[in-house]
């Protein structure tokens, strides 16, 4: 876009108050500057993006009664620099970022930007958290499927409902998510399955191909072994996100401390030697119940009495849960 145009559409998205187009045209005009190699001026603009916070809630944005049962409406307020990700996965975030906010470019020369993500990984390492903070990264809502209201025990009830939940996304530009993808998204060969979720899955898939570049679907799985092999092939990006390591758990850690007032007084290195985290969701819980206690106490600035009786409840918590598991798969 011509930097006089890109003007105008930026003056009328303030006049406007539409925050969303506003931070897509102050991208736009980030990316033309550092394609100009004016780097410190796109660092100062960039800067202030982050600084002035996460989108408000458009009222266009609020569900209508016909779709608020099968949508949950989030407004994106994780940053992609706030997930802890190896270097790869974070270099693929940003490039999709990059495709979707330069589309018109790809669009000249007979391209599109990839609009169909996989995340891949055991519970709690971050598959919601990765899908929200690519909402963030696009400055779009991001929408999730909720299963409650999606599935139906009538013949093409939920085949329907797939229907109007596609036909409301192709209207905005928006990220929509499905977690726990294999509730609709199974293989079709499996003989235990019925007629009824064959036809959940074609239909899905047809909704998919038909879906516009500018909005996006994100799906997670911790069961992929169990999805449609159509299925993989309808997405172009597909992520992985293994239980994390210990520099990532220690990583996690020291920057809850630097976000919040907490003080756990041992180092994040410490906590992560004496505690078997199996997932960044235990770890956030962890923290939280630290900072929760810390609070309560007024002991914030230094809370290593609380933190070492912490670090004792949960190594307790997770023999238990490792014992129960062990008597499941006996």
């Amino acid at each position: 876009m011509a930097r006089a145009d890109l003007l105008v559409n930026l003056v009328r998205s303030g006049s406007e108050g539409d925050h969303s187009n506003f931070r897509r045209v102050v991208e736009g005009i980030i990316a033309e500057e550092r394609d100009k190699r004016h780097y410190i001026l796109a660092d100062r603009l960039s800067a202030a993006m982050r600084d002035n916070g996460p989108l408000p809630t458009s009222p266009s944005r609020i569900l209508d009664n016909k779709i608020a049962s099968l949508l949950h409406h989030r407004v994106p307020e994780r940053q992609l620099s706030e997930v802890v990700l190896s270097d790869q996965n974070r270099n693929v975030i940003s490039e999709i970022a990059e495709e979707y906010h330069r589309a018109d470019l790809l669009k000249s020369y007979g391209l599109l930007p990839r609009n169909r993500v996989m995340f891949i990984g055991p519970p709690g390492n971050g598959k919601t958290t990765l899908a929200e903070a690519l909402a963030y990264e696009l400055m779009v809502p991001l929408f999730i499927v909720r299963y409650e209201g999606l599935v139906g025990s009538f013949l093409g009830e939920t085949a329907s409902r797939l229907q109007r939940i596609f036909d409301y996304v192709r209207q905005q530009k928006c990220v929509l998510f499905f977690d726990e993808f294999d509730v609709v998204g199974k293989e079709r060969g499996d003989t235990h399955e019925t007629g009824e979720i064959k036809r959940v899955v074609s239909s899905l898939l047809l909704q998919i191909d038909d879906l516009p570049s500018y909005s996006v679907v994100a799906v997670a799985s911790n069961h992929a072994q169990l999805l449609d092999s159509a299925a993989w092939r309808r997405f172009q990006v597909r992520i992985e996100l293994p239980p994390p390591t210990k520099a990532q758990i220690s990583r996690f850690i020291q920057d809850y401390e630097n976000q919040t007032s907490l003080k756990f007084g041992l180092s994040a290195r410490t906590i992560t030697d004496k505690v078997a985290f199996e997932s960044f969701s235990a770890v956030e819980d962890f923290c939280r119940d630290v900072f929760r206690r810390a609070v309560l106490d007024r002991q914030q600035d230094n809370a290593k009495r609380i933190t070492e009786n912490k670090i004792r409840q949960w190594r307790t918590q997770l023999k238990i849960t490792s014992k129960a598991a062990s008597t499941r798969n006996a």
